[in-house]
């Protein structure tokens, strides 16, 4: 189930919208996520094949697990000019928004939608006076995105860093310039 507040997404002209993930986005969702996982198994000497096998294996080992731990979380399919571009995964609780996922395909990155996205995130949280909290890999670029929105680390997991933003830690929350 989608937030109500996530129709925002859909601002006219931009072509943006988002709408709940169907089983027929499986292919989409699992090469979005092999996307996201390209540079980093580059310099890993298995045959594409193997990487395909191995990133297939991760993909549907993390989906499994969103949906057994996350079963009341909005699972959204991200789309421009509806045409599938993008995935955001949100699970809303009393005291916070976490944002549990977010992925552009590579021709949409650093194009302004994760700030837009974040942004309409960030909006609900304040409106409604929750936190939002995120989980992002280390090697992951995204976090310089979270830490110009004003997130900090809450906890270091290793792999993860473990990162909040709340109302009364940022002066301002629209998108840094």
């Amino acid at each position: 189930m989608a937030p109500a507040w996530i129709a925002r997404l859909a601002q006219p002209g931009s072509g943006l919208t988002a709408r709940g993930i169907a089983d027929g986005d499986r292919d989409f969702l699992r090469d979005l996520y092999a996307s996201t996982r390209t540079e980093e198994l580059a310099p890993v000497p298995w045959p594409d094949a193997e990487k395909q096998l191995f990133l297939t294996r991760q993909f549907e080992a993390q989906h499994a697990h969103y949906r057994e731990n996350l079963p009341d979380a909005a699972y959204l399919l991200l789309e421009i000019d509806a045409v599938p571009a993008g995935r955001i995964y949100l699970d809303e609780r009393d005291d916070e928004i976490r944002l549990v996922d977010m992925a552009l395909l590579p021709e949409h990155r650093g194009a302004g939608i994760g700030s837009r996205l974040l942004q309409t995130v960030i909006d609900a949280a304040v409106e409604s006076g929750r936190t939002v909290r995120l989980h992002v890999e280390r090697h992951n670029p995204a976090w310089r995105l979270y830490d110009r929105f004003g997130f900090v680390e809450l906890e270091d997991r290793g792999v993860y860093r473990f990162m909040e933003w709340r109302p009364a830690r940022s002066q301002n929350t629209a998108a840094p310039g």
